[in-house]
């Protein structure tokens, strides 16, 4: 077998992540390396925590970039809070509240579950209900921006609903964050997670993650060990505290953290408010573009999330033809549907750096001409 250079073609990714990444930030990869522990890559460091408390909302110490993608983040966050035979209420109304029920139960933690259909949100009476009927729960976690169907549950309700029954939350922020408003320190949010390669368009493979004063107690007064050392944040804390002297602890993604820097930086240059304004204009764009095809889309205008559109496959069009065309003819990726919606939807990102005009027309402009 002959190995040669890999050269990937410029393709425009419209789907559920990873999306475009600017040529700023990948610029910014291609810059000398580094050692992790070089006074100058610790100052980085502080300036990536700031950014990412910018676009968090927040002022917590404890914020900062885990050494993976968004999975690491979620696994950090129930690893770090969950301790054996803990109630934890997990609310699932698509694929990625599954998975905090799977990180609850590996935890030893004991998982309750408000489920509600794919494609709706939360209901925020069952999530009470539940409270009431367990006092004993401790966290209540659920998925902010639901990637698998297109739903923005009521995050700023469900937080205030954890503050009234004394439990922690966890926020899967994983497609919200730099797309939708996030309030951390507003919301009462206590742990939160997000990932590198959604609306803040760097490269896949880091994972930011906040954690509250309340979170910090609970992670510093456990009982049991974190069970992964990897993500114990009272290890890595000392990587990722202040300035000064810094224990090692694994050798940091350099080039990878020059690139999340720069597309943080591209964020706050834009402004947090009107980056997501730039996502409601430009699914308000995509919504005109594919609905004058016959094109509908899944999720109620209340709870829709503009930067990733969930549409329904029009009747007698083949799902996978239509998606392997678009990517072989037009260089174009759009998602498809996962679990009990595969076959029936398309999952269609405006994510970040891909949220413009030139990316819309185009999407619009391909699918017209393959369903036709």
């Amino acid at each position: 077998m002959d190995h040669a250079t890999f050269i990937p073609p410029e393709r425009t990714l419209m789907g559920p992540g990873p999306s475009d990444v600017s040529q700023r930030v990948l610029n910014a990869m291609a810059r000398p390396t580094v050692g992790h522990l070089d006074p100058l890559f610790i100052d980085l460091m502080d300036d990536i925590k700031g950014l990412l408390q910018y676009a968090f909302k927040t002022d917590n110490p404890l914020t900062m970039p885990v050494s993976a993608p968004g999975s690491a983040g979620m696994e950090a966050c129930f690893a770090n809070l969950v301790e054996p035979g803990d109630k934890v209420l997990v609310c699932v109304n698509g694929v990625f509240g599954q998975r905090m029920v799977e990180n609850v139960t590996r935890c030893g933690g004991q998982a309750l579950v408000v489920e509600d259909d794919w494609g709706t949100q939360t209901d925020l009476q069952k999530v009470e209900d539940e409270l009431n009927a367990h006092p004993d729960i401790k966290i209540l976690a659920f998925v902010h921006a639901e990637t698998s169907t297109g739903v923005r549950n009521d995050a700023r309700q469900l937080c205030q609903l954890a503050r009234q029954y004394d439990c922690l939350s966890i926020v899967d922020a994983v497609t919200s964050l730099g797309g939708i408003e996030v309030d951390v320190d507003g919301w009462g949010i206590d742990a939160i997670y997000s990932g590198s390669q959604k609306c803040l368009s760097c490269v896949p493979g880091i994972s930011p993650v906040s954690f509250g004063p309340r979170a910090v107690e609970r992670i510093q007064n456990r009982q049991v060990p974190v069970q992964s050392w990897f993500l114990d944040m009272n290890l890595i804390m000392g990587y990722w505290g202040k300035g000064g002297k810094r224990a090692y602890h694994h050798t940091a993604p350099v080039n990878s953290l020059y690139a999340l820097h720069e597309s943080l930086l591209m964020l706050k240059e834009e402004g947090l408010s009107q980056a997501w304004q730039r996502h409601q204009q430009g699914h308000e764009k995509l919504y005109k573009g594919l609905t004058d095809l016959g094109i509908s889309f899944a999720v109620d205008q209340a709870y829709r999330l503009p930067q990733l559109n969930v549409v329904t496959i029009p009747d007698g069009v083949d799902d996978a033809a239509v998606r392997k065309q678009l990517l072989d003819e037009f260089n174009l990726e759009i998602g498809a549907g996962l679990g009990d919606l595969a076959g029936k939807v398309w999952r269609i990102g405006l994510m970040g750096f891909a949220c413009k005009d030139r990316n819309i027309d185009h999407c619009v402009a391909s699918i017209s001409k393959v369903i036709r």
